[in-house]
């Protein structure tokens, strides 16, 4: 039989399942940063120049449906 990097795990390998663990908990970290990071982004103020693209747009729209 051949050996493969899961059959430690198998046999109730220590090393295995506390790799395990920790590749878990770096991505649970890695998890909770981005999180962080998108409510960050979410919360910032729109740029006044793009909220003058937007009104543009909606007023060349509704200019176009009338």
């Amino acid at each position: 039989m051949i050996d493969s990097p899961d059959s430690s795990r198998a046999k109730g390998d220590p090393k295995g399942e506390a790799g395990l663990e920790e590749a878990r908990l770096r991505q649970q970290a890695i998890g909770v940063k981005l999180r962080h990071m998108f409510d960050e982004v979410v919360n910032e103020p729109v740029p006044d120049e793009f909220l003058d693209i937007l009104k543009r747009a909606d007023a060349k729209a509704s200019d176009d449906a009338a």
